[in-house]
């Protein structure tokens, strides 16, 4: 009888742990809307097309390498790995099909300071994206120092990768994929500039799988048409769909002519979010 008991107990024990360990999972989640790449082999090569002035593709680099190195952060591997490859926009950072394009421009006092887009088929499949930095802001000496810049760009191009932010509240989760503001008292911390273990964990969850196509091949049928693209117009990125309460990253969609969906992360100045967290800040005029 004491050893039925001490196997049940074994048993209970195992159970509930097992229990924990996938409500921890389950909690702990940052995929975005389960938006991934189609592709048939477990590890995959996404292009980043390098539209950057030279001020900014150092971040580029930095970031590329370390959402390559997961050792460097305690994972144990990463399913995507990124390559940088020569752009194939311009300032209006067109999206093309199989890549991400990586952008950086005066974009305008429009409020934004990061823009994220990428195109969906089949409900969950990321067939191309974007990320834009905006001069307009980062020129400025609120945001003008290397760690708000590494910020947002690692930010900004792991949305295009599937990747959800793990906080939008402003604190440090010590992931790029969180809100910490790296300005003001901040503009020296290294915090929040690089990703973390959670984020290759969560990596590994959405591409767990295999696909029986590819999207990250660049093909014509594929190609970018101009209904599918955001552009500089704030109202090309559809329906404000959801917004953090501080009101600093809001998500937008927009269903295309052809079938697809566009779908936009949006990074906030403070200033938009400051004077009205709750409102759509395309058309509060805080900014």
């Amino acid at each position: 009888m004491a050893f039925l008991n001490r196997s049940r107990s074994i048993s209970i024990a195992a159970g509930l742990a097992a229990v924990a360990a996938f409500v921890n999972v389950a909690v702990a989640t940052n995929s975005w809307g389960g938006y991934h790449w189609a592709r048939t082999t477990s590890t995959f090569t996404l292009k980043l097309g390098n539209n950057l002035s030279p001020g900014w593709q150092q971040h580029l680099s930095d970031a590329s390498s370390d959402w390559n190195s997961p050792l460097s952060f305690g994972a144990t591997s990463t399913p995507l790995v990124t390559a940088i490859v020569a752009g194939q926009s311009s300032k209006r950072c067109t999206m093309v099909a199989g890549t991400t394009q990586v952008c950086n421009s005066t974009y305008g006092n429009n409020g934004w300071l990061g823009l994220a887009s990428i195109n969906i088929t089949g409900g969950v499949h990321i067939t191309q994206g974007s990320a834009k930095m905006n001069d307009t802001y980062f020129n400025t000496s609120t945001y003008n120092n290397v760690n708000e810049k590494r910020h947002v760009m690692c930010q900004e191009i792991a949305h295009t990768f599937g990747l959800d932010h793990q906080s939008t509240n402003g604190s440090s989760q010590n992931t790029c994929m969180d809100y910490f503001s790296n300005t003001g008292a901040n503009a020296t911390s290294t915090l929040s500039t690089r990703p973390n273990k959670h984020d290759f964990d969560e990596l590994n969850l959405i591409y767990a799988h295999l696909d029986s196509t590819t999207t990250v091949a660049q093909t014509s049928s594929l190609s970018s048409k101009a209904d599918i693209d955001v552009t500089d117009d704030p109202n090309s990125w559809g329906k404000l769909v959801s917004q953090s309460t501080n009101g600093r990253s809001a998500t937008y969609e927009r269903y295309n002519e052809n079938g697809s969906k566009t779908v936009s992360h949006v990074y906030w100045a403070i200033e938009a979010a400051a004077k009205c967290p709750s409102c759509d800040h395309r058309y509060d005029g805080g900014h």
